[in-house]
């Protein structure tokens, strides 16, 4: 489809939509410098795609019956001008739809929230800390501006943190619980590090986030009404 660049396709997935078998549709392009990215590739929009729009819709056509949902990850999907009308066409085909997002395009994430089901949200950092993982300026206010977006929506989400203590202290993850259960988020999904796919030999070299087994009950002190779950 037109404006949408495609950079990979997972046809199946049981984590990347709750409780829904999905294929998972990555969108190239994302303007930020996180150090722990794992698609550092879908970073640039470039001509190397492995599929276009049009034969991914003729794909999942084929594919009715065995998946309930598709959804759309990156890279940064709202980044893209054919999101909106890919959305749709995925729609029409009977699937739900989902959405991985930064909320760094606040205004494009308002505009494609009526066409999902679901989505899932980047929170990375407290507000005060976030141009610090992202490199971006402005980067916080951009990404609690879509999560209140979604607030007001009413529409199924999870706030979600890739947590590498190299980039956000205990209590910074503990402030960003603070903040999260303010705004009124709820479901809250931390995922530790993991050194595959990411680009910075530094933060890779450390190996894997060890989750330390009283950081959850640290959390729900300062936040009891977050449901929080831990990936790692």
């Amino acid at each position: 489809m037109k404006g949408l660049t495609i950079g990979g396709v997972t046809p199946l997935s049981t984590l990347d939509f709750p409780d829904a078998l999905a294929a998972v549709i990555y969108c190239q392009g994302c303007p930020w410098g996180c150090p722990y990215c794992h698609n550092e590739p879908l970073r640039e929009i470039t001509d190397r795609t492995e599929r276009d729009g049009a034969s991914v819709l003729a794909w999942l056509a084929g594919r009715r019956g065995l998946l309930d949902a598709v959804v759309f990850s990156g890279g940064e999907p709202t980044l893209q001008e054919g999101l909106g009308g890919m959305l749709g066409a995925v729609r029409d085909l009977g699937f739900k739809v989902g959405l991985h997002t930064t909320g760094m395009f606040p205004q494009a994430l308002e505009r494609v929230l009526p066409l999902c089901d679901w989505v899932g949200l980047d929170i990375k950092a407290p507000r005060a800390d976030y141009a610090r993982v992202t490199g971006v300026a402005g980067s916080g206010e951009a990404a609690f501006a879509s999560l209140a977006l979604l607030l007001a929506s009413h529409l199924p989400f999870e706030t979600r943190t890739t947590w590498h203590p190299g980039l956000l202290s205990e209590a910074a993850l503990v402030a960003l619980a603070r903040e999260l259960a303010e705004a009124g988020a709820g479901r809250w999904v931390i995922q530790a590090f993991r050194p595959d796919g990411c680009a910075d030999p530094d933060l890779a070299a450390a190996g894997p986030t060890a989750f330390p087994p009283d950081l959850v009950s640290r959390l729900l002190a300062v936040a009891p009404r977050l449901t929080i779950t831990t990936r790692s």
